[in-house]
């Protein structure tokens, strides 16, 4: 079945829906089965640009999570006996599907989170990637063998699937990281409840279980439970079951993810927020550094935890750095992200809106100044170029999670290293200079997991460690590294010789 078939959503069973938009998406995914709505609440999904109701999806219950993950673990120990061949092979097929299904995540990503189309082809490559690298990681040999200091034993390391991993996944990248943790879960021989954020229930989960159930993901391996934070999220977090409970999100809510994980003995993984840096030496290329700083700031929005929410201009390139920035964002077509050539779409929602124009407006009370932008249409916030901001202003300490480019001076490379570090978070950053070795020395100086030299901070490679310090997190995903979160290490030894004890 492809995305473009036209039988309507009434001659059809729900369990056969393609990925159109127009489609329904009214069910989740339960031990193999698409659950219509019945007594539960639902779920508004709302186009940000048009104010529209896309569709609506059921809004899951405490009961519903206690079933998704009671199946995934009737599941995952038949799964992980599978060949680790056949495993990949299903990803690798979900990896296939997602390129078929392009268009109409293109359309999905544009109705349900405001993504114009370069953000949906960036997102949808993204998400292959990490399938491919997933897939991957179901052939690596885990095991090691380490030499014992007993005569005779010979001590193995071997790798197990955790068990069942819950995963909860925000709005902004909502398939990309959802898939960044679903895909080389399942490929390892785990089973997953998933539980996408309320604003992206569809591209953040449900497309998930139709690409996967296309591919052959056998029942009750994957479980998508849609629903509100504030109704579910705790119990979710919180439940016995799982073996591994991997979030991204705001460092506010992180925190209690967190907590309650740790509480029923799940492994947290945690992907948090982020106050990232773009830092401009006396030294840098200008031009390049103000492309690659409309880039960073501007790109979906700003609505990515490794968007730059501060930029650090040496004071000789200040007046430059600030009026080019400007001349970028005033040249940014804005509108809705379904039309061609859109680069800025809407917000998510009201309160995110409220938010970033709470900043703005807040920081120039204090003494900023809009050298562009700074106003707002519904939805459509204006890319917006502040000066004269210092570091302890709303626009710059907070995480504002919008088009806003804060521009902040320095005279030195300490001043520049100390304001980057005047934070609790330490997810990602930039810094730009013409001699590599002094941005080498800046970006080791800097207290993040993440920095990019003479680039921008939106980078994210599905083979390399990806993650941050402080408040910005624990823990690292892609690759190697989630393997070590989605499996467990056992020690097994095998005494070869009779060994002589002391008595």
């Amino acid at each position: 079945m492809t995305g473009t078939e036209t039988q309507s959503t009434d001659e059809r069973d729900v369990n056969e829906l393609d990925i159109a938009p127009e489609n329904g998406w009214n069910a989740l995914y339960l031990d193999g089965e698409w659950i219509s709505d019945g007594n539960r609440d639902s779920i508004e999904v709302e186009n940000p640009a048009s104010r529209t109701t896309v569709t609506t999806v059921p809004s899951g219950t405490e009961d519903d999570v206690d079933e998704a993950y009671a199946v995934a673990a009737a599941a995952q120990e038949e799964w992980a006996e599978r060949p680790p061949q056949e495993r990949a092979a299903i990803v690798s097929e979900a990896c296939e599907l997602l390129g078929e299904y392009a268009a109409d995540l293109e359309t999905l990503f544009a109705v349900e989170c405001g993504g114009v189309q370069l953000k949906a082809g960036f997102e949808t490559q993204l998400a292959q990637g990490t399938m491919e690298v997933g897939a991957g990681l179901a052939m690596r040999d885990g095991g090691r063998r380490k030499d014992s200091v007993t005569p005779g034993k010979e001590n193995l390391l071997v790798r197990e699937p955790a068990g069942v991993v819950g995963v909860i996944t925000p709005w902004n990248f909502p398939l990309y990281l959802s898939s960044r943790v679903v895909a080389p879960a399942i490929a390892l021989g785990n089973s997953v409840v998933l539980k996408p954020d309320e604003h992206t229930p569809i591209t953040g989960g449900l497309v998930l279980a139709k690409v996967f159930e296309e591919a052959g993901l056998p029942e009750g391996v994957l479980n998508v439970v849609p629903g509100y934070g504030h109704e579910i999220g705790d119990h979710f977090s919180g439940h016995d079951v799982p073996s591994v409970m991997s979030f991204t999100g705001s460092s506010e809510v992180g925190r209690g993810v967190g907590q309650r994980a740790v509480g029923s003995y799940t492994e947290p993984a945690l992907e948090l927020g982020g106050n990232n840096a773009h830092v401009v030496l006396e030294d840098a290329d200008l031009e390049r550094a103000i492309d690659a700083g409309a880039f960073g700031s501007f790109t979906h929005q700003g609505q990515e935890c490794i968007s730059i929410n501060r930029h650090l201009v040496h004071e000789s390139l200040y007046d430059e750095y600030v009026a080019g920035l400007a001349d970028r964002a005033e040249q940014l077509p804005i509108g809705d992200p379904l039309k061609e050539g859109t680069l800025v779409g809407p917000v998510i929602n009201e309160s995110q809106r409220d938010k970033i124009v709470g900043f703005i407006e807040e920081s120039v009370e204090r003494g900023a100044t809009v050298e562009t932008g700074g106003d707002h249409d519904d939805l459509f916030v204006e890319p917006t170029v502040l000066s004269g901001v210092s570091n302890d202003m709303p626009a710059a300490s907070n995480e504002h999670f919008g088009p806003v480019a804060p521009v902040i001076p320095f005279e030195s490379d300490e001043e520049a290293i100390r304001i980057v570090n005047d934070t609790e978070y330490g997810l990602s950053g930039s810094v730009h200079s013409t001699d590599v070795a002094r941005a080498r020395d800046v970006a080791d100086a800097m207290e993040t997991g993440m920095v990019h030299i003479n680039d921008q901070p939106l980078n994210d490679e599905p083979h390399v460690a990806f993650g941050g310090v402080n408040a910005s997190g624990m823990g690292r995903y892609n690759d190697e590294w989630i393997m070590d979160t989605l499996t467990t290490l056992k020690w097994i030894s095998i005494q070869r010789e009779p060994r002589e004890y002391p008595y």
